[in-house]
Formats: structure tokens, sequence, C-alpha cells
């Protein structure tokens, strides 16, 4: 449970930042940046940290070449999915959708690595053992 609230609240990050729909962060600051200048700042500056939260996490515990692999293996994923003729992408909207969850995905699985790694090999990371 705690690998997919990590996902999740990733996929929120990303969605509230920028999705198709008009509820998104991107859409609603360049509606009423003039008007709302504070608020937008403030709320810029929430999704920032939020980003530099997952950021650094994802790599500190997976890397760069780490987000590449999860990167890849959704990708493939959803070309699978395409070949299957399970998946249309001539859907703008859906593409965005299948980016964010791509993103998110490589998000949640870096900020949950530690959760992936005890679950795989049975050990724990030096922040799980109580001291």
């Amino acid at each position: 449970m705690g690998l997919f609230l990590r996902w999740l609240f990733a996929f929120i990050l990303l969605a509230l930042t920028y999705n198709p729909t008009e509820w998104n962060y991107v859409r609603w600051a360049m509606k009423h940046y003039v008007d709302e200048t504070p608020v937008t700042v403030l709320l810029g500056l929430l999704l920032v940290i939020g980003y530099i939260i997952y950021l650094r996490a994802t790599l500190r515990s997976i890397g760069g070449f780490g987000m590449f692999l999860v990167l890849s293996v959704v990708a493939a994923l959803i070309w699978v999915l395409y070949d299957w003729n399970m998946l249309d992408l001539e859907n703008p909207d859906l593409n965005t959708w299948i980016g964010i969850f791509a993103l998110s995905s490589v998000l949640g699985i870096g900020l949950g690595w530690s959760i992936v790694r005890r679950m795989l090999s049975g050990q724990y990371d030096m922040d799980d053992v109580d001291g």
C-alpha cells in the first residue's frame, strides 16, 4: 500500500501541474497570473517543493540509470498494449495522461524504492532500522 500511495501522490503532483483538462496549475496560472500573482507564486512554489522532494529521493535511490530503466519498462508496456490493439495513441489527451502515468511511475518507484527492495530481497535500508 505504501508504494501505491507514493505513486498516487506523484500522479496527483504531475496532474495538478498539467493535464488535458482545465483543472491544472499551468492553465490556471496563465489565466489568473495578473489578478492573483501572490497565490500563483505560492502554489507554484508548493509544486516546486513537491518536485524537489520526489526528484531528490528518486535520484538518490535509483539514480538516472534507474529512472531510465523504469521509464523504459513503462514505454515497453505501452508498446505492447498498442501492438495488441488495446491502446489507441491517436488521442492527444490520452497521450498526455499516459505521459503523466509514465512519469509518475518513475517518481513513485523512485520514492518507494526502499519498499520494493525490502520486498524483493528481505534486506532493510539503514533508514528502515530503528536505532
